[in-house]
């Protein structure tokens, strides 16, 4: 599968992504959440801030703000969610979202410049014009919100001209419309039903007002879902030619998400099938001229995720890929994580806790990470693998002052299989993934990962004593 524009190319081999068929990370942060600790708290994440806006060159910004609430659950998801018809939630909600602006801001000091802005959730648009108003209008009261990537998650089930109007006055140019699978039984048996006719009456909108990019959610592994059906779907999606599309696995964890315990196993595709969608689906997109940029992620050739990882710029964090690495992302809204620094932060989980916190005036900071120097160098190995698929040992031995061959020796060697098997290749100086590579590229990742290689050590121990 080739990429005429940049010769990007993506081969695939079933044999081998059964062989590496192994749950992992998916490295949206290096160390991953789960390795956080509740010994970073409010304080600590508090002196973090106010070191870096007493920076002689402050980092630019990116703000992510979740919101929790829906008015219905999809039996697929495992966000963090609050589901409720009650409105008058999000009311109390925007108001505990300002105090934590303003105390955000009064570490990092005002008008701070902001060059990316994110609403996840959740569902964003469970808010009201007026909310969605105020919560904007406090941000720019204590940021300075420039020209930047300002973009929402969209339910095309719960928006209409007027919403889609409203997002753009108050800032935004950019969305992402979750879809999933337009074919019916698979909408049924989820619990998601969206006609094609709204979705596509969205993304018309979303141009008509001068949305600059419009974003595609599917996933595959589905519920009911075929080849064929998945088909369908993904014709209909190019005919609304979005700019970007990401095409997200479907993971069946029922013992840790209540909702999915609502799906049948007997529903789901076998594994075979489920690689033959993936298989189509990533044949049909990038014959289409999509570009294919990584995990889940497909973008055309001039869009800023594509010119971001031309250009070196590209990174992975808690939304995805995403550009602007340069920037600390201050994370607001209960269980949003944010990364400043060599820090990684996370809020607490429940509302209760959440607005406990900020009545007290402090900042609902349940638990983080503060990266010592081996986390920060693997951390720029796992991002360097996943956002271009290579690293250039000398270059990253002299950022971060280590023989890069001999600090990885052990890695490297653990790699060879992958090499011999055609997933990469190793030279003196570099590692370069192959196109057959690039859809393993996590279990790749993986090899560098200093806390999965402890945890194997550990569990190989107890079984000899």
């Amino acid at each position: 599968m080739n990429d005429q524009n940049t010769g990007l190319r993506v081969e695939w081999d079933p044999a081998l992504i059964r062989k590496y068929d192994r749950s992992g990370p998916r490295y949206t942060s290096y160390p991953t959440a789960d390795r956080f600790v509740p010994s970073f708290n409010a304080a600590r994440y508090e002196e973090w801030l106010n070191w870096r806006a007493a920076a002689a060159n402050p980092s630019p910004l990116s703000l992510y703000f979740h919101i929790p609430f829906c008015q219905t659950v999809c039996f697929y998801c495992a966000c963090n969610k609050i589901v409720t018809a009650n409105r008058e939630h999000a009311g109390k909600y925007i108001d505990y979202l300002e105090k934590e602006i303003e105390l955000q801001a009064r570490h990092l000091g005002r008008h701070r410049e902001v060059r990316q802005l994110h609403w996840g959730g959740g569902t964003p648009t469970f808010l009201n014009h007026e909310q969605m108003r105020r919560l904007m209008q406090a941000t720019r009261e204590h940021f300075e919100l420039a020209e930047g990537e300002y973009s929402i998650e969209i339910d095309p089930r719960k928006v209409d001209e007027a919403t889609i109007a409203l997002l753009r006055e108050i800032g935004f140019n950019r969305m992402s419309l979750g879809v999933q699978d337009f074919d019916p039984e698979v909408q049924k048996a989820v619990n998601r039903i969206q006609s094609e006719a709204e979705t596509l009456r969205v993304l018309d909108a979303a141009r008509a007002e001068g949305f600059c990019s419009v974003s595609i959610d599917l996933i595959y592994g589905l519920p009911k879902q075929t080849v064929s059906g998945f088909r369908h779907t993904l014709d209909r999606i190019l005919t609304a030619d979005p700019d970007r599309i990401s095409l997200y696995n479907y993971a069946h964890l029922p013992h840790l998400f209540k909702p999915q315990r609502q799906i049948r196993d007997e529903d789901l595709p076998s594994a075979d099938s489920k690689l033959e969608i993936l298989q189509n689906a990533i044949a049909h997109l990038t014959g289409a001229g999509y570009v294919y940029i990584g995990m889940d992620h497909f973008a055309k050739t001039d869009n800023e995720l594509n010119l971001a990882q031309r250009e070196g710029r590209l990174q992975r964090n808690f939304q995805g890929y995403s550009t602007h690495a340069d920037c600390d992302m201050v994370a607001l809204g209960v269980t949003a994580i944010g990364k400043i620094g060599p820090t990684y932060s996370q809020n607490f989980r429940t509302l209760e806790d959440y607005y406990a916190r900020l009545d007290q005036g402090v900042l609902p900071i349940m638990r983080g990470l503060e990266c010592d120097d081996d986390d920060l160098l693997r951390r720029a190995v796992i991002q360097a693998l996943m956002c271009q698929f290579e690293l250039d040992f000398a270059h990253l031995g002299r950022q971060h002052g280590v023989d890069f061959a001999r600090y990885f020796t052990a890695e490297l060697g653990d790699l060879e299989p992958m090499a011999e098997d055609g997933l990469l290749e190793l030279g003196p100086n570099r590692l370069t993934v192959t196109p057959k590579g690039r859809l393993l590229i996590r279990n790749i990742a993986m090899a560098f990962d200093r806390h999965l290689r402890q945890d194997q050590e550990r569990r190989a121990y107890s079984k000899v004593i």
